[in-house]
């Protein structure tokens, strides 16, 4: 395990796990609280969970998910399997000198931590999501049920699962295409009701074509107000460093993680949970039936709380009420 001095957020370390390295920034004593982000962000999406929960007593660790960041990106897809991320979460509270922590995960960081949970109660004793519900592993294979969906449109996960077909839109104009996919998902710029949706691609077309406009940053930009032009920029030099096909390959391994969890079909998460949406997201409307269903799929859950018109990026949009949520939830956990 090599370390660095960090930039005022925390502590960089990197770590071997079965990635490769993982990069991971730490901050605080005391129990350890795994971060896992999502699509497409970093360990920088929990820059103002870090101080907060540091200050409330935790040893609060945001890590790049392998093929994010300056963690390791495997070439092959297959590499990007739920598995495979589980298996680098338990390896990073172990290389900490842990034995256990609880794990809190946004977007894919969400099912990256709900399946740490299921996977490996003996190491995850809690767990938290944020924006994407838990809904256990079944029906018919992904790819086939996302094909079904959008009519004439194409939905964004199809188009993600294509390798190169994302990439050849976003990496000509990374900085333009996170501001607009950013906006597009954010509660004050997101389209308004009635507008297409910005979830879905027209056949031959891309997905930033229904991106709202936002022309350069600052006032005036249509940036989101939790962006800054310098945060923006962070996220941009991440991924015009690293490309995106790491990141995509999420999407890749789906069809792989219904087959290798098929003995996990309908299992329930039995350690204490915390789920925290927005309002105004498409991952909590349209998994409503996910959220009514937590009694027997989270028979643990201790707070589901849909904070009124939040959108998607939930813990950078409204991190007050996010850090107010998280440090309630964990003072109350059992030692």
């Amino acid at each position: 395990m090599t370390q660095h001095t960090g930039d005022g957020l925390g502590t960089h370390r990197m770590i071997a796990t079965p990635a490769g390295r993982t990069h991971v920034v730490e901050r605080g004593s005391g129990p350890l609280v795994l971060l896992v982000h999502g699509f497409p962000e970093s360990w920088y999406s929990w820059r103002r969970q870090l101080p907060a929960l540091a200050a409330a007593g935790y040893r609060a660790v945001a890590i790049d998910v392998r093929g994010y960041g300056r963690s390791s990106k495997p070439a092959d897809p297959a590499a990007y399997r739920m598995l495979e991320l589980v298996a680098d979460n338990a390896a990073v509270v172990e290389a900490l000198g842990e034995r256990s922590a609880v794990v809190v995960g946004h977007d894919w960081g969400a099912t990256i931590a709900a399946n740490s949970a299921l996977l490996r109660p003996d190491v995850f004793r809690a767990v938290g999501l944020l924006s994407v519900p838990y809904a256990p592993r079944g029906g018919p294979r992904p790819s086939e049920i996302f094909a079904g969906m959008g009519g004439d449109e194409e939905f964004y996960v199809s188009y993600f699962q294509q390798p190169g077909r994302a990439e050849a839109e976003i990496e000509p104009d990374v900085r333009g295409w996170l501001a607009g996919f950013y906006a597009a998902l954010s509660a004050e710029t997101m389209p308004p009701p009635g507008a297409p949706d910005p979830h879905f691609v027209t056949r031959g077309g891309r997905l930033r074509d229904r991106f709202p406009a936002v022309a350069g940053s600052g006032a005036g930009s249509g940036l989101p107000g939790w962006l800054s032009e310098a945060e923006l920029d962070f996220y941009a030099g991440e991924f015009e460093r690293t490309g995106l096909t790491g990141a995509l390959n999420r999407y890749r391994s789906m069809d792989r993680d219904w087959a290798d969890l098929a003995a996990y079909d309908g299992a329930a998460i039995t350690q204490p949970s915390l789920f925290l949406g927005g309002s105004l997201d498409a991952s909590t409307t349209w998994l409503a039936d996910a959220i009514k269903a937590y009694p027997v799929t989270l028979p643990g859950l201790v707070g589901s709380h849909l904070l009124d018109g939040g959108g998607h990026f939930l813990q950078q949009e409204r991190p007050e009420e996010v850090n107010r949520h998280l440090t309630k939830w964990l003072s109350a956990l059992p030692a």
